[in-house]
């Protein structure tokens, strides 16, 4: 039962080395692991293989939002916030450290412009309102997973983008399409939604039972030329989570049929949930104890994906957002 559900349930132990702080030479080199819930066989190989095991009606789904400078530094570098969005011009919803620095009334300079805090959220977010608009190009670093315990570098302006990225809005990364070229996409049929990724992604479960975990929200949108494809294929591949919730978000029950359309999703999938538009799943490895694991132990089994994180321990897998990569079929 659901209700019974702990999060300790989707725990699994990690050597830290195994966590890829930096991405792999070549943006297809990573390895694949391939899981099959009908066999309960798990074998390894390269990611380049993935483009031969797409078969005819199989269709692709990836995520084309684009990771945006979210990390941004005050002028005595003291204060250091995270822009979750703009909910009106000049005025950002953001994370703050130190928060005892950026209280009411309290003010934070960037690039010589200024701005106050306005109000404090429930869960601590900031909303901060600027006097001039701020360039966020030249002002902005990327907001990397803290577990990469690193700061920004050259390189990850690109490799922390997919090639395909073109929608401006995400925090973080839709990791599992961080594998493919444009090369890549040429070979195998596909169609693209769009769903911003937030921090929220990376925030850890901290309750005992999962039902009583607050999922986060994120915005989405998918055309009328994805939902025609999507709904006219026979498989349907989901390259990432993002693609995962939002498919199953959109997806009328008595149909199978996903509808096109925008707005905020904040469905959480775990063991239990009744998969309605999902077929296969290319993903990487994930946090142990996060809301992402236990969404492919839904799809595939708690006792499966735990064998099948076992297996790719042994065999040094590389885990999290550089790390390889798991279809499960």
């Amino acid at each position: 039962m659901a209700e019974e559900l702990r999060t300790e349930d989707f725990n699994y132990h990690l050597p830290e080395e195994l966590i890829a702080s930096k991405p792999s030479e070549k943006r297809d080199g990573s390895r694949m692991m391939l899981i099959d819930r009908k066999t309960g066989s798990i074998s390894c190989h390269l990611f380049e293989e993935f483009k031969d095991m797409i078969n005819d009606g199989d269709l692709c789904i990836f995520n084309n939002t684009k990771v945006v400078k979210s990390r941004f530094f005050s002028d005595d570098s003291k204060i250091e916030i995270t822009r979750l969005n703009e909910i009106e011009p000049k005025v950002w919803k953001c994370l703050v450290k130190p928060g005892k620095k950026m209280r009411i009334g309290h003010f934070i300079e960037i690039d010589g412009i200024k701005g106050v805090v306005e109000s404090i959220l429930p869960d601590g977010e900031r909303l901060i309102r600027f006097d001039e608009e701020i360039d966020i190009e030249s002002n902005g670093q990327l907001a990397l997973p803290h577990y990469m315990r690193r700061e920004a570098e050259e390189m990850d302006s690109e490799r922390y983008q997919t090639v395909y990225a073109e929608s401006p809005g995400a925090i973080a990364a839709p990791t599992a399409g961080l594998h493919f070229t444009k090369e890549h996409l040429s070979k195998i049929p596909h169609t693209f939604i769009t769903l911003h990724v937030g921090v929220g992604t990376f925030k850890p479960v901290k309750a005992d039972l999962i039902t009583n975990h607050e999922m986060h929200s994120e915005h989405f949108n998918v055309s009328k030329e994805a939902e025609e494809k999507i709904n006219g294929a026979e498989k349907r591949i989901s390259i990432g989570t993002t693609v995962t919730r939002v498919l199953e978000h959109m997806t009328q029950n008595d149909t199978g049929k996903i509808v096109a359309g925008s707005g905020d999703t904040h469905i959480f999938i775990y063991p239990g949930y009744q998969f309605k538009c999902v077929d296969a799943l290319l993903t990487n490895f994930h946090l142990p104890k996060s809301t992402l694991f236990m969404l492919v132990c839904a799809l595939a089994g708690t006792d499966l994906m735990k064998e099948a994180y076992d297996r790719a321990v042994e065999q040094k897998f590389r885990f999290f957002s550089y790390g390889d990569c798991c279809l499960i079929i």
